[in-house]
């Protein structure tokens, strides 16, 4: 399955949830729900953060690497194909998920 149809996969299966977004970055796609970034689309395929509500979701998938040696490790999702278990494995995420980092602005120059 090619990164956008896969992309669009994981948003229908996450309809579920209002607050999901996509966003794609350096070839692969960002997953947000409500604001907190919680997986993506990499070169393994889609990866969520490792927190002790993906474990328990998903007490079968093993951490790896993300994007080769040297990446935080994620979980490969194993539920995808269940749109309800991935909408609950999300929503229980968000709260031990790390608020995102502030943009800096750009100065004006003078």
């Amino acid at each position: 399955m090619a990164d956008r149809s896969l992309a669009d996969y994981i948003m229908e299966q996450l309809a579920g949830l209002d607050g999901v977004r996509r966003r794609p970055m350096m070839g692969g796609w960002l997953f947000y729900y409500r604001g907190r970034l919680f997986g993506g689309i990499y070169a393994n395929g889609f990866l969520v953060k490792l927190t002790p509500a993906a474990q328990r979701h998903m007490p079968d998938s093993v951490p790896e690497p993300c994007n080769g040696p040297g990446g935080a490790p994620m979980l490969p999702v194993t539920i995808l194909d269940d749109a309800e278990a991935l909408c609950a494995m999300v929503a229980d995420m968000w709260p031990e998920l790390s608020d995102p980092v502030p943009r800096r602005r750009k100065r004006k120059s003078r």
